[in-house]
């Protein structure tokens, strides 16, 4: 397949050099979708190789462009877990130094941010440790090593954060193996957050819950989690490596699933 769509790529960069119409747009795109489709299953180091081959398959610079760009949204908008890894190393190689332009200066730091914001807690990293304060005022460090994790970060203002936060309970009475789950409390209203905190309650003997806020962010945790907007929610492994990251209701119930299958084969 690599050897028919660079044949295919070059053939078209040639017309697409001298003529831009949508029609060469959709010709190139039909063939890009073709090719990630076909490389889905394939694992991150691949798909970032296989990336680099596209880009590097033509020589005109503004099919060179399109390509890149192309991949760079369809990574960074993927609702793939884990893909957007990809997007963050066409910037970090491709658009960063200024090898292949971005289509403004708005765009480019868009870009950037969104490297900025995520790059520490893609799939497989180790998720960032932080100082927090628990209801009491004293400093603790989450998430903590040796138990899997949950961290949810909310704002008792934001709407989804309210659904969720109603949803959550459900979810964790299913976990059937020692966990961890950090309400980390993103605003400032110390009453609403008590308010919050009177009215989560779990009953399930394995999960500890740690209510947990930095009011003045001096964890820098909204970087470090990529904390743009609530909620957030990452699962870690005990060794502290993140198995899910900005995950929905859904997927998190999935990864509780998996473990509880994976916990109780172990216990056998």
């Amino acid at each position: 397949m690599r050897l028919i769509l660079s044949i295919l790529l070059s053939l078209l960069s040639g017309f697409y050099g001298q003529q831009q119409d949508s029609l060469v747009f959709a010709k190139l795109d039909t063939m890009l979708t073709r090719y990630t489709d076909a490389i889905a299953l394939e694992s991150i180091d691949v798909k970032k190789s296989e990336s680099d081959f596209l880009i590097t398959s033509v020589s005109d610079s503004l099919t060179t462009q399109h390509i890149a760009l192309w991949l760079y949204d369809h990574y960074k908008e993927s609702p793939v877990m884990g893909e957007e890894a990809v997007a963050i190393y066409l910037w970090d190689k491709w658009f960063k130094p200024g090898t292949v332009q971005m289509r403004s200066e708005f765009e480019r730091f868009d870009a950037d941010l969104f490297a900025t914001f995520n790059r520490s807690t893609l799939l497989g990293e180790k998720a960032p440790a932080v100082s927090m304060k628990n209801p009491c005022g004293r400093k603790i460090v989450i998430p903590e090593e040796g138990t899997y994790s949950i961290l949810f970060f909310f704002d008792t203002s934001c709407g989804k954060c309210k659904l969720e936060a109603q949803l959550m309970p459900g979810i964790l009475e299913q976990i059937s193996f020692p966990a961890k789950f950090y309400a980390v409390y993103c605003g400032q209203d110390r009453k609403e957050w008590r308010k919050f905190r009177c009215g989560f309650k779990v009953r399930n003997r394995h999960v500890k819950i740690v209510h947990c806020w930095d009011p003045e962010i001096e964890s820098d945790y909204l970087r470090l989690y990529g904390v743009m907007s609530t909620p957030r929610l990452y699962f870690t492994d005990t060794d502290g490596e993140i198995l899910g990251r900005r995950l929905e209701i859904e997927s998190l119930n999935e990864i509780i699933h998996y473990i509880c299958d994976y916990y109780g084969q172990a216990q056998k």
